[in-house]
């Protein structure tokens, strides 16, 4: 008896709300050299985050995210905001919202999870390490979590 191919992995979109340029080279980098080549979508403030995901302004037909990557520490609307705003919206509660942050604060993680967040990790300063944890976030998202729509 044969062995069944294993299904080709679908490349997600991943959006990333980052307003840290070192951060958002990292994670292109993680994203950039790993297995699968999903599609990174940058966003620097919540509120471009919002216009993003709702497909307004210049965001007018952009694809919808099958993961948000979250930052809490955003300039115009910051992270928490966003994530109520996501996890409130009808149309957009469904997307997995990983919290990806420096900040260690437990008020931080309680606030993000009463917040309906599906993951919080705090970014790791060392340059390998961050790479390592956004690739694990990927590979975990990709090959072992079943997204809506896939």
């Amino acid at each position: 008896m044969t062995n069944p191919l294993p299904e080709p992995v679908v490349p997600i979109e991943v959006l990333l709300v980052e307003d840290d340029p070192g951060d958002v080279l990292m994670t292109r980098e993680a994203f950039a050299d790993y297995k699968v080549k999903n599609n990174l979508h940058v966003v620097g403030d919540g509120v471009e985050a919002l216009h993003f995901l709702r497909g307004e302004g210049e965001y007018t037909g952009s694809p919808r995210p099958d993961l948000i990557l979250l930052d809490l520490n955003l300039p115009l609307k910051d992270g928490r905001q966003v994530l109520a705003e996501v996890k409130s919206d009808d149309k957009l509660r469904r997307i997995p919202v990983v919290v990806l942050t420096t900040s260690e604060a437990e008020e931080d993680v309680l606030r993000s999870y009463d917040l309906h967040a599906n993951a919080y990790i705090t970014k790791p300063v060392d340059f390998e390490r961050f790479v390592d944890v956004v690739r694990h976030i990927d590979d975990f998202f990709v090959s072992v979590v079943r997204l809506p729509g896939h």
